[in-house]
């Protein structure tokens, strides 16, 4: 009876969920595209290789299943990946980081019984993963029908999410039940799972610390940062401080906070400091751009910018996707977006593999344990707001011994936490075997 209500309210919403993607497509033109797979009009795959479907919602999804595809790619040669999404931008980044692969890129779409029934009978595949969070009655159910086994990896669950989840349980708890796998990330994970009913869930880590930053962003990086150190006056030291993946609220409390700090002339003259931000949603880079040059700060943007262009500017935005792992390796701090207001986080596991030392503030419940850990391990710092934020960040550009004890710490806790791609891939085996690698 529940799902029964769940699909009669999905089909009552279908009117807003078009506005919606319309109202979008204004200003992300991407959302007019493939409007027919979100209600699973696809051609039907004509070969039967093998074919592994994961679903990553968006970009830290997508970046988070890139180690498990790279993986799935090398041991089963016969092997095609299906990766899905619901946004642009995920979409986007799977294109770019499996571009000439074995790897085929799809919505997933609503969840619609009938739309959900089409998609798998279309691609068939061999089993289905979906990355962290993303749980569908209806595509639970009609992959069960379908045969189709589904696993739920790199699993989490925050206690808001939990609440949630709750109200819904009779929905939740039966798709939860039908999972063939559920992978948590942490043990404070897999608890919250016990308490929605999916009890003895293997804990394996993070498929985060696994990924791996492309050479190739780390030496555009490097490039910018001898460009503009280059353009040091007087041979002043010259810092970077970045905040990566802000959302909305935040950059103009960082603006603001930033303006108070460097306001005394004695701290601006010991030393130019850069601020570098880079916004997670690209729909709000003009918005962006706005706050900064309403404030009479000197900006640059990174699109608009040579490859190699000498950076002259107080504050540079980076408004150009894909490109996180330069911005680690030019800066010499990070604070982590979506942290100082109630989001949840972005991802700090990326800033501590760089060696880069991170700021969080009060809010990062979608990385609880990580965030928790960095900072007992001396990775990370908390601080109340985003005047704190800036306050730790130019105290450490400031002191270099403390900054490179955090930088080496923030190393090494990456390290001490990868592996959860193998630790997947034993637990995902029996239901691959099944079709024998080749070569």
């Amino acid at each position: 009876m529940a799902r029964w209500l769940y699909t009669i309210a999905w089909y009552l919403a279908m009117p807003l969920a078009l506005a919606w993607l319309f109202w979008r497509s204004r200003r992300q033109p991407a959302y007019r595209l493939h409007l027919g797979e979100r209600f699973g009009v696809h051609a039907r795959r004509a070969d039967m290789q093998p074919l592994v479907w994961l679903h990553a919602v968006s970009v830290g999804e997508t970046r988070a299943a890139q180690p498990l595809i790279e993986a799935l790619l090398g041991r089963y040669p016969d092997c095609e990946v299906l990766l899905t999404h619901m946004t642009p931008t995920g979409r986007e980044t799977g294109a770019a980081l499996f571009a000439g692969q074995r790897v085929h890129q799809a919505y997933l779409p609503y969840d619609l019984p009938f739309a959900v029934r089409r998609f798998l009978r279309a691609w068939r595949p061999t089993i289905g993963v979906l990355v962290e969070t993303e749980l569908w009655p209806n595509l639970v159910a009609a992959a069960r029908a379908e045969g189709v086994p589904l696993a739920l990896a790199n699993a989490r669950l925050s206690d808001r999410s939990l609440r949630k989840a709750r109200r819904w349980a009779p929905l939740i708890r039966p798709a939860l039940a039908s999972l063939e796998l559920v992978l948590a990330q942490t043990d404070a994970d897999a608890r919250r799972l016990a308490q929605l009913g999916r009890h003895a869930v293997p804990v394996l880590g993070n498929l985060k610390f696994d990924v791996v930053a492309e050479p190739a962003l780390e030496e555009r990086g490097h490039r910018w940062r001898a460009a503009w150190l280059a353009r040091s006056v007087g041979g002043l030291p010259r810092f970077c401080v970045l905040a990566a993946s802000t959302r909305e609220g935040e950059e103009a409390l960082l603006l603001d906070a930033w303006a108070q700090h460097l306001q005394p002339p004695a701290l601006a003259s010991r030393f130019p400091p850069l601020l570098v931000i880079v916004p997670r949603h690209p729909q709000r880079f003009d918005e962006v751009a706005a706050l900064i040059e309403a404030r009479g700060w000197k900006m640059q943007r990174r699109s608009r910018l040579a490859e190699d262009a000498i950076l002259d500017a107080q504050v540079l935005l980076g408004d150009s996707m894909g490109e996180m792992a330069a911005w680690y390796a030019f800066a010499d701090v990070a604070i982590i977006g979506g942290s100082l207001l109630p989001f949840g986080g972005q991802n700090l596991i990326e800033a501590c593999g760089a060696g880069v030392p991170v700021i969080v503030g009060p809010h990062t419940f979608n990385f609880a344990e990580a965030a928790a850990q960095a900072i007992a391990a001396d990775a990370a710092i908390r601080v109340s707001d985003a005047s704190r934020a800036v306050d730790e960040a130019l105290a450490l550009v400031l002191d270099a011994d403390q900054r490179q004890s955090m930088s080496d710490r923030a190393r090494a806790f990456a390290e001490r936490h990868r592996g959860a791609t193998a630790r997947t891939m034993q637990a995902l085996a029996p239901y691959l075997d099944r079709q024998p690698p080749s070569g």
